[in-house]
């Protein structure tokens, strides 16, 4: 079976996880993407524990049906090898500091020189231009600048560190997705390609759906625990007697008035709806001394029967084997060559003709390497000096 991007051949030279998380999307769909890696410089997501089978986990998924080919792009044989294949793979994806592929010869003027029809996709920490440019970054970096964590955390207790890397995968990976195929819709209408300028900070501030338009057209600064929908209403967790935690999100009346009837307290439903600080506060300390009063699982029988956007706050060891999470069949079992298949998280786009099932887990480093210079015409002989001159690995 082919997925509905199989036309699509992609050069990834990324690393690290908003790149190779933005391919193994592309990849999934059926996109063929081939990854350019250093011989010398090493990925630290190879290393990254845990393992399985001698294999972090994390590389396995993020660069499963991905081949590999090793290359020293400060090698001009080599830089020779991507003009070539640029002929044929016409989509780039890059995540160097702005300036890096250009100094090797291989940015998108060089590129685009060769095939008009060219896309090139960077992802980088605050963009192509301004003056954070060359900074170094990361996904807290991007999330502080963006003013995320402002109002992310507890009055008392201030910002929290995320359990996902919001920054890299919503901001970098998925808008780098949207990116490539818009220009991909475009090419096929003028036939030209172009440079697509994907800031990790930019799309950080875009997620600022609700709160950001409320500063910049009404002057309401989003802070801690002063918004709906941020701690500022009942709209929140709640821990359990056991120590467990309930996920409460009944802001529609019609939810409001079943939770409050089933926990016991059908007088508070009225409360919800008030817009005054003062009374949500009230409201979430009627609310926490209820919940209190019985275990998890107990709840959780209790709201598994009910409509009032009320659902438990599960442990990763949980969802995945969570009923709703099965039906949708989040997890799938990937070939390893002789080894037994490795679970992982699947592709969670899901279409009317199906999606071709996984190839493989992430490729060692130039596995494809051989493979694909023959694809490139290359002889025996001349892949063997390549070798030992440190061209390939």
């Amino acid at each position: 079976m082919k997925g509905p991007l199989s036309s699509l051949k992609i050069l990834d030279f990324s690393t690290l996880l908003p790149g190779p998380f933005a391919s193994l999307l592309l990849a999934d769909m059926g996109a063929e993407v081939l990854r350019v890696e250093s011989p010398s410089r090493l990925d630290l997501v190879r290393v990254l524990p845990p393992h399985d089978g001698g294999v972090s986990a994390s590389h396995a998924y993020l660069n499963r049906n991905k081949r590999s080919i090793a290359l020293d792009l400060k090698k001009a044989e080599a830089v020779a090898m991507v003009k070539r294949l640029v002929a044929d793979y016409d989509i780039v994806l890059e995540q160097f500091r702005p300036g890096v592929m250009d100094k090797l010869g291989v940015g998108y003027e060089a590129l685009k020189a060769i095939n008009p029809r060219l896309i090139y996709v960077s992802i980088t920490g605050y963009g192509q231009t301004g003056p954070y440019r060359d900074r170094a970054g990361h996904d807290i970096n991007y999330l502080a600048l963006a003013g995320i964590a402002s109002y992310t955390g507890r009055r008392e207790s201030g910002p929290l560190p995320l359990g996902i890397q919001a920054a890299d995968i919503a901001g970098g990976s998925l808008h780098g997705v949207i990116g490539l195929l818009a220009a991909v819709v475009q090419r096929q209408v003028t036939g030209q390609g172009q440079a697509v300028d994907i800031s990790m900070t930019d799309c950080a501030f875009s997620l600022h759906g609700m709160a950001g338009a409320g500063y910049l057209a009404a002057g309401v600064e989003p802070d801690m625990e002063n918004q709906p929908l941020n701690g500022g209403s009942f709209y929140d967790y709640y821990r359990t007697r056991d120590g467990r935690w309930l996920s409460v999100g009944s802001l529609e009346p019609q939810f409001m008035q079943q939770f409050c009837a089933a926990i016991g307290r059908p007088e508070l439903a009225s409360r919800g709806l008030s817009q005054n600080p003062q009374d949500q506060r009230a409201l979430k300390r009627e609310i926490e001394m209820e919940l209190e009063k019985r275990d998890f699982d107990d709840w959780c029988a209790l709201f598994a029967g009910l409509d009032t956007c009320v659902e438990p706050m599960l442990r990763l060891s949980e969802a995945v084997t969570h009923p709703q999470l099965s039906a949708r069949q989040l997890v799938t079992d990937v070939p390893r060559g002789d080894a037994p298949p490795q679970p992982q998280i699947a592709c969670p786009i899901k279409f009317s003709g199906g999606l071709p099932a996984p190839r493989h887990i992430g490729a060692a480093l130039g596995a494809d390497t051989e493979a694909v210079l023959r694809e490139l015409g290359y002889s025996t002989k001349q892949i063997g000096e390549l070798r030992a001159s440190g061209v390939v690995a």
